[in-house]
This record gives structure tokens, C-alpha cells and sequence, in this order.
């Protein structure tokens, strides 16, 4: 079991997770304005392409860039809002909110890949000839460049800070990035083969891009509401921690954890001997806490002291708790006892 020697080490290393927590929301915030910044970027520079081209592909790659516009909006608000401190009536904080970024994005990509497709579908039935072809593929490149740029910048914030809002506007906007490899591909198809309908046709396989991107983010924002488990990797280092004291007579169980947003929450049961006194069983459980929260950033802990040899500290582990005949015949006593 880890001594009171190990305490300051511990101590150091929540004080520092705590700090890196705090800096953690200030930054994500931040990568959040520069998304802003790029969409605005970027808008500007569609716009132009296809001012110069008439090209429905670049129309589509800019009706694209402003979803990012709002997303970007919708992830500043968010991750603002999951900044809050816990309240009476959200115990838990507010960190949940980055859902609803993630959620916005994923209809306005779906809602901007139906525009593109109406929009593709009438240049299909009714051809024409594009203009100032090369200029306008230089000013789309350019925007695709910023694109891919700010995307891999969130991409990489987005996984170190825990943040879903981060990683679906990375997400998207790297879709942006393909989007507009492929509309420079249709404009380039026109101008070799003469053929008009290869614009439509890339923008209408471009907004079909755009449709697998939202489902995909959708799917992520409900996996974030179901309160999935916290990754196997952070899962390995819990083990780790209990590994300390599997010499030491305590046993763990009904160990459950979920993400929201940036925070993680973990609870769990910690089985001790009977005999042992209340303060030596609560200096356990804080120690514990302390290590979890020191290996797991941004985490909650909760704990829950058992003796071992009740057998209704066994009986505990499911969600829905089972009643077996000695658990209930324990709490009678205890119950006895207490009248």
C-alpha cells in the first residue's frame, strides 16, 4: 500500500492536473475563435472562386465554409457555457454542452449537403460554361489551405484537451478539405473533356461526402449523451492504481465511468476489512481519489467504502442493485439494531 511518504508526490500532481484543467478551458476556447477566424477566411475566398468561375462545385465548397462559420459560433458558446462551475440545479457542471456543438454541427453539415445537392442536381439538368477557370482553382487551393491548416491545429487540440466540440470542427473542416480536392478535380475534368455535367456530378458525390461526415458526428454527439465509458487506455491506468493494493487486503468493484464533454467521471465500491476504523477507511478512499484524479485528467471521483465480509457489499455491483436473501437479512439487523 502506498505510505505517507507518497502524499506530496500525489498532492503535486493533482494540484498540477487541476491547473492544466483550468488552462485546458481557456485554451479550447481559443482554438475555438481561430476556427472563427479561418471560416471567415475562407468564405471570403470561396465566394471570390466562384464569383470568378461560376462553378457549382466552388458554390458548394462555399455554402460549406459558412456551416463552418456557425459551427464555429455554436463551439464558442458551447465550450463557454461548459466553463461554468457547478450550480443546484447542474450538480455535475456543465460540461455536457459541448454536445450541443457537436450536435448543430452534425444537422447544419446534413442541411448544407441537401443545398449542395438541390443546387447540383438544377446544374445538371441545365449546363454551363464556366469562366476564369484557373484563377478561381488558385483562390479555392488557397482556401483549402487554410482549411487543412486550422484542421490539423484543432484536430491535435481537440484530442489533447478531451474536447468533442475541437474534434468535430476538425473533423469538418478537414471534409472541407476533400470537398474542395474534388471540386478543383470536377472544374479540371471540365477543362480537359469539355464535359459540363462533370461539375454537377462532383458536387453531388461532394455533398454525399458531406452526409457520411454528419451521420458520423451524430453518431459521436449520442455516443457522448449515452455516457460512454472513458477509453481503454484511461481505463488501463485506474487498473493501474488498484494494482497498488491487491497485496494489501482491499478488493474494488462496481467500477463505472463516463466522459461529458471535457470531464471525466469515475465511481466506484473500495472493499476493506470490517475491522478496520472509519478514518483508516476514508484515508484509503482519499488516497485512491487522489492517484485516479491524478492519472486521469479532468476527472470526478466518487467513492464508496464496503466491508468485505457483508456479504452485502458484494450484492451491490450491477446497476440495478440485486436483493439476495443475505443482503436483506443483513440490512434487517442493521436496521434492528439502530430501533
Amino acid at each position: 500500500m502506498a505510505g505517507a511518504a507518497a502524499w506530496p508526490m500525489i498532492a503535486r500532481n493533482e494540484l498540477m492536473a487541476q491547473a492544466a484543467s483550468n488552462a485546458n478551458e481557456s485554451s479550447a476556447r481559443t482554438y475555438a475563435f481561430l476556427s472563427l477566424g479561418a471560416a471567415l477566411v475562407t468564405i471570403a475566398l470561396k465566394a471570390a472562386a466562384y464569383a470568378l468561375t461560376g462553378s457549382v462545385g466552388l458554390l458548394s465548397d462555399a455554402i460549406e465554409s459558412v456551416v463552418n462559420l456557425v459551427a464555429a459560433l455554436v463551439a464558442i458558446w458551447a465550450l463557454t457555457l461548459a466553463r461554468r462551475p457547478p450550480d443546484a440545479e447542474h450538480s455535475f457542471g456543465h460540461s455536457k454542452a459541448e454536445y450541443f456543438s457537436s450536435g448543430v454541427e452534425s444537422v447544419l453539415i446534413l442541411v448544407a449537403a441537401a443545398g449542395i445537392g438541390i443546387t447540383a442536381w438544377d446544374r445538371l439538368l441545365h449546363p454551363r460554361v464556366l469562366e476564369h477557370v484557373w484563377l478561381g482553382l488558385v483562390v479555392s487551393l488557397v482556401a483549402a489551405g487554410v482549411n487543412g491548416a486550422v484542421a490539423l491545429i484543432l484536430l491535435r487540440a481537440g484530442r489533447r484537451l478531451g474536447s468533442i466540440s475541437l474534434r468535430a470542427d476538425a473533423q469538418h473542416l478537414l471534409t472541407d478539405v476533400w470537398t474542395s480536392a474534388g471540386v478543383v478535380l470536377g472544374v479540371v475534368l471540365v477543362q480537359a473533356t469539355g464535359w459540363l455535367t462533370c461539375d454537377p456530378l462532383v458536387a453531388l458525390i461532394v455533398a454525399a461526402n458531406i452526409v457520411w461526415t454528419g451521420v458520423r458526428l451524430l453518431r459521436d454527439t449520442a455516443n457522448g449523451l449515452l455516457d460512454t465509458a472513458l477509453p481503454p487506455v484511461e481505463q488501463a491506468r485506474i487498473a493501474g492504481v488498484f494494482a497498488r493494493y491487491t497485496d494489501g487486503g482491499v478488493a474494488f468493484h462496481a467500477l463505472r465511468t463516463r466522459m461529458a464533454g471535457q470531464r471525466a467521471f469515475v465511481s466506484l465500491h473500495i472493499l476493506v476489512p470490517g475491522d478496520w476504523s472509519v478514518r483508516r477507511g476514508h484515508t484509503l478512499c482519499e488516497q485512491i481519489e487522489r492517484q485516479i484524479r491524478a492519472v486521469v485528467s479532468r476527472s470526478s471521483v466518487f467513492t464508496h467504502l464496503e466491508p468485505l465480509e457483508d456479504p452485502a457489499s458484494w450484492a451491490d455491483q450491477n446497476l440495478d442493485r440485486a436483493d439476495s436473501a443475505a443482503a436483506a437479512d443483513t440490512r434487517d439487523r442493521l436496521a434492528a439494531c439502530e430501533v
